[in-house]
């Protein structure tokens, strides 16, 4: 679908519209039509920010992807398992849901239909004697609708992710961790910066005796769903991409960190953990503004198995931003604050020091190994 603007009219812009008023982000009274009016910019822009989007008041890809999303309702059509090409939306999100109540979904309330959602159905179905064919079909959804939740608590999904960590012992040793050092689109000046803090971070990984791995060279640039492919087939433990921001005002500046999190309430709470020690180490020992910690449901971090964040070290577009960016030491120091972050995370609060002051030798130290 072509991206949609302000001004725009035709049969694409009358089915956002329609989204738009089933959501509840356009009045009825406001009709269907075919124009992108000022109406319709204003809903879009509302709609972005309840999804954790860019509000930019724009229908593109992304945004449109989304609408679809939003449109499905539990029971408006068969939800099934498809490897190539998982369903997507807030009925699959709605269907993840029931099954956590009732024990049987153990993920991310994601909203996609994939091998782990196919399992729940299939557990349930079992359980209620139906056809376990993982298929949520109407009589699936008839006996899910005749049913109240039996658990209560904490996100199974948290419990597990929590635990995974504490098993894996303080020790950075061993630990897989899947770079990203610039996506699909960035362009030439970006990427080697990113790239150049990416080899710094990879480096201090691998001095700590990390298993570190690049998602790509230097020459080819893959999508985050890609990305997101590689992390699950080595599985990754964590999944740090490095990213710069851009903006038409050159004022804007700073550094922020994203982890998942949607608006049903379901999140990464390993990745919301390290995104904000991420954040906060880089914000200590550097000059950059603190644009805070996200959720957001981009691909890279709703589609990857393990916890991920994305750093946005700061503004390509911001002239001190960049000035910094391009200095060497400054890359040492945003690497080293990455690298220490992750010893936190691990570390559970237990023999820490205040943000900003372990170094690299210090580090190295507690993992006994020769600086």
């Amino acid at each position: 679908m072509a991206t949609l603007r302000p001004g725009d009219h035709g049969s694409g812009v009358a089915e956002v519209r329609s989204i738009l008023i089933g959501l509840g982000f356009l009045p009825e009274s406001a009709g269907a039509g075919d124009v992108y009016d000022d109406a319709c910019a204003t809903a879009i822009r509302a709609f972005q920010q309840q999804r954790g989007l860019i509000v930019d008041g724009i229908t593109g890809r992304s945004t449109y992807a989304a609408l679809r999303e939003a449109s499905y309702r539990l029971g408006s059509r068969v939800l099934t398992y498809r490897l190539s090409a998982p369903m997507t939306g807030d009925d699959v999100a709605t269907l993840q849901a029931r099954l956590q109540n009732l024990g049987f979904y153990h993920g991310l309330v994601d909203g996609t239909f994939a091998e782990d959602t196919h399992r729940a159905v299939c557990l349930y179905q079992t359980e209620y004697g139906l056809a376990a064919d993982g298929i949520c079909g109407p009589a699936t959804l008839l006996s899910l609708n005749r049913l109240g939740s039996r658990v209560t608590g904490g996100s199974p999904h948290a419990i597990r992710e929590e635990e995974h960590v504490r098993r894996s012992g303080p020790q950075l040793s061993g630990k897989r961790i899947l770079i990203d050092p610039f996506g699909a689109d960035a362009p030439e000046s970006e990427k080697t910066i990113l790239w150049d803090l990416a080899a710094r971070l990879e480096g201090r990984m691998a001095a700590a005796g990390m298993n570190t791995t690049l998602s790509h060279d230097r020459s080819s640039a893959p999508t985050d769903e890609e990305t997101a492919r590689t992390a699950n087939l080595i599985e990754a433990d964590l999944v740090i991409a490095l990213r710069l921001a851009h903006y038409r005002n050159t004022r804007a500046h700073g550094i922020a960190t994203f982890y998942f999190g949607n608006h049903h309430g379901s999140y990464s709470t390993i990745g919301r953990n390290l995104a904000g020690y991420i954040q906060r180490e880089v914000v200590a020992r550097t000059p950059l503004l603190d644009a805070r910690v996200h959720e957001r449901t981009w691909p890279l971090l709703r589609m990857t198995r393990m916890p991920a964040v994305i750093l946005e070290a700061g503004y390509l577009t911001n002239p001190e931003d960049a000035r910094l960016l391009s200095t060497p030491a400054y890359r040492d120091t945003i690497a080293e604050a990455i690298l220490v972050a992750v010893k936190r995370l691990y570390l559970q609060g237990q023999n820490d020091r205040p943000t900003g002051t372990y170094t690299f030798a210090d580090l190295l130290a507690a993992e006994e190994l020769p600086y």
